[in-house]
Order: C-alpha cells, then structure tokens, then sequence
C-alpha cells in the first residue's frame, strides 16, 4: 500500500484531496484510507481557511469501492463472523458517508475515471460532481451478490430519485457520464485534460462567497433531506440571523453597493 493514501493540496482556500492507492484502484475499504479520509474532513471543519474541497483518484480510477480482493480471501473488513462484518462495517467504510455528510464545506467529486460500488457511492457523497469522458458509475454490489454497505441506497435516492436509484441498485449497470449528466448524477461532463481545471473553478465560485455562509447553507441543505418545513424555518431563522451579525456580510453589502468583488475573511 502506498504510504500516503490521501495526498492533499491547500491553494487559493481550496483544498485538493487525492485518493493515492492506483495500486487497489483506489479502493476505499481499507483502515488507512478511511481513517486518512475522517481525518481530513476533522481539519477541515476546524480551520476556516478552507472554504471547498475537491475530491479525485491517483491513476485511471476514481474508486473501485471495496477492495475485491479482500472480499475473496475474507480478509479485512470482509473477514470473520457475520457479528464481526458488521462491526467491520460500522467501524470502517460506513465512517466515510458520516464524515462527508458532515464536511462543513463543499466537497466536488473531481471524477477521474470508473467510479464503481463503493467508488460511486464515494462520488454521490460529494456535493456537487464534475467528471470526465472516461469516465462511467456502477452501483455494481449485486452484480457481486451483495448490496450497498456503505449507504449508497440512501445515497443515491436523494441524488436522481427512486426510479433512477433503483436501476442503478438493482442491474449494477454503467452508466456514463453523460447519462449521468443527463439523470442529475453529474453536474458537467469535461475532457479529463479539462477535469481538474473545471472542478477547482467551480470549487472557486463557491470559494469566493463569504465563508460562514457558505457553512450554513450547506448545513441547510443537509438538514432538509429529514426536517419538516417548520422546523427547517426555525433552524433557518437562527443561522440568518447569525449571519446578519458576520462581518463578512457587512463587506458584502458595501461590494454590493460598490459594485466590486467583495473581500471575506471568515468573520
């Protein structure tokens, strides 16, 4: 295994992730992947320097999710009594989605290449996806006889609907990446010369809005999946009005008027 699985990059307050196993095609069911992952997602909560995060994979590979390997030998994650795969579970690739819900900021898939069960569901985490030509989605865990472990069912609901959801879920087919485009899976399909550059610009549009904003909009979004209205009302009545007192709002309203870019600092 490479000795650094998650290569990071900091530039402009964007920071680039980089699943560092070509090795494994970027398998994510390894402890040290996930561990490197939740870890990351902790710093980023904590520093308010970052404002997006884009995610990619090292090689030809996005993801292949869980290491097949691992699942024939039953070693691993994969090893051991049903009660111990269970707890295999929940104590190692189910951290992932419950991390990445989580993420204060932005995370862009930056889709490189196959993205495929676990792999998918990694991209259908993210909130927003740019991918390449290359590349192609594949809910494939039935095809292995198996089902998505890792919360893709969930995952994949909210992200393209039940009916789209359960084709995915219950053929393990492709699907390329302008079909995905096509079904909301993706938000642009670019040239893979091209994927980087147009993952890191959208993650710029959102960098470029004052910060705290930024952290409870997304806050916001995740909370609506599960709250009624009213009580998204009221969760949204008490961040405004935090939001009113920042003094990146006050910055904002005089670039407005100034008609300039405004200039935040997180405060």
């Amino acid at each position: 295994m490479t000795s650094q699985p998650l290569v990071v990059e900091r530039a402009d307050h964007i920071e680039t992730w980089t699943l560092n196993l070509p090795e494994t095609r970027n398998a994510i069911s390894d402890p040290a992947i996930v561990d490197a992952l939740c870890a990351r997602v902790a710093v980023v909560n904590a520093d308010h320097d970052v404002r997006a995060v884009v995610l990619t994979g090292a090689g030809s590979a996005f993801s292949a999710g869980g290491n097949v390997k691992n699942m024939v030998d039953r070693t691993g994650m994969f090893g051991g009594s049903p009660y111990e795969l269970r707890d295999g579970y929940r104590t190692g690739i189910q951290r992932i989605p419950r991390a990445l819900y989580h993420c204060e900021v932005p995370v862009i898939a930056a889709v490189n290449g196959p993205a495929v069960g676990a792999g998918c569901d990694l991209a259908v985490m993210c909130d927003l996806r740019v991918a390449s030509t290359k590349s192609w989605f594949a809910e494939s865990f039935v095809q292995l006889g198996i089902i998505p472990g890792d919360g893709g069912a969930w995952l994949l609901t909210k992200a393209i609907g039940p009916a789209r959801a359960a084709e995915m879920a219950l053929t393990g087919d492709r699907v390329k990446a302008e079909q995905a485009a096509a079904w909301g899976l993706v938000n642009e399909v670019v040239e893979p010369e091209e994927l980087l550059p147009a993952a890191r610009a959208l993650a710029g549009r959102v960098a470029k809005n004052p910060p705290h904003a930024v952290r409870m909009a997304k806050r916001l979004l995740r909370e609506s999946q599960h709250q009624s209205l009213e009580s998204l009302l009221e969760l949204s009545a008490a961040m405004q009005a935090l939001a009113h007192h920042t003094a990146d709002h006050r910055e904002a309203l005089t670039a407005f008027g100034e008609k300039r870019a405004g200039e935040y600092e997180g405060r």
